[in-house]
């Protein structure tokens, strides 16, 4: 009975650790991509 208690958010013990899993995935991948850009443009016309 107690692995289908729910959480506030719905989810449960196993599911939150799943989408927390993909969520800091996603947000390297996203972060990757952005410091890439930055580098990318400093390359081309530096701001400082």
């Amino acid at each position: 009975m107690a692995e289908n208690t729910k959480s506030p958010s719905g989810l449960s013990d196993d599911e939150a650790k799943e989408f927390q899993g993909v969520f800091a995935s996603s947000f390297t991948a996203f972060v990757g991509v952005a410091v890439v850009a930055h580098i990318l443009a400093w390359a081309w016309r530096p701001w400082l």
